[in-house]
């Protein structure tokens, strides 16, 4: 059974830190990692999560669609 804390898990392990130092998740590794724990989001649920939930990070998708690219901000 699916526990409401591991939606948080799951975006923490589908950050990605890259060489430059920034920190991004993709919508669709967001939701592979939802899978691993027995989430079933689709793209737009996990986007609607991430808007609601996590206020550190902003969209900077370059396409138009569901799969967006979300990355860490400091907002000081």
């Amino acid at each position: 059974m699916p526990r409401y804390y591991e939606i948080e898990f799951a975006f923490r392990n589908a950050i990605v830190f890259e060489p430059n130092g920034r920190r991004t998740v993709t919508t669709r590794d967001f939701v592979r990692e939802l899978r691993v724990l027995n989430w079933h989001f689709s793209l737009k649920e996990a986007n609607n999560w991430i808007e609601a939930s996590v206020s550190t990070f902003r969209d900077i998708s370059t396409e138009e669609g569901e799969n967006r690219v979300f990355m860490l901000f400091n907002p000081n």
